[in-house]
């Protein structure tokens, strides 16, 4: 068994890598980009629910830890694309896991809050 004594601490890199993701859109932007590089409009319309400042800050956070890269096309009218970088491509395997668990074990979620409201 592996020696995860002091592993969540504040000044933990681990720590650090758990609450980028832990953030609410991360984990959808990160799978959103692992099918394709994205343009930020096409982006907020695949993920829906998005606002659009909240898209950029996501993908500006993103960007800041090296999980995703801007290309920015010298072009008229001005492109830009974001895209995985081979660092945030290794988040994609553990992302489709957490999927799969998320999508067999969700309705359980639900059934459970449900039962166990008040009046419920």
């Amino acid at each position: 068994m592996q020696n995860t004594r002091g592993v969540f601490l504040a000044d933990c890199p681990t720590r650090l890598a758990v609450e980028i993701i832990a953030e609410k859109w991360a984990v959808i932007v990160l799978f959103a980009l692992s099918l394709e590089p994205q343009r930020p409009g096409d982006l907020a319309e695949l993920i829906g629910g998005i606002s659009r400042k909240v898209l950029t800050q996501t993908l500006r956070r993103l960007q800041t830890y090296g999980l995703v890269e801007r290309h920015a096309y010298a072009e008229a009218p001005p492109r830009v694309e974001y895209s995985l970088t081979p660092l945030g491509g290794t988040l994609v395997e553990p992302i489709k896991v957490l999927t799969a668990w998320a999508r067999d074990h969700g309705e359980a979620i639900v059934d459970f809050q449900e039962n166990s409201a008040p009046g419920g």
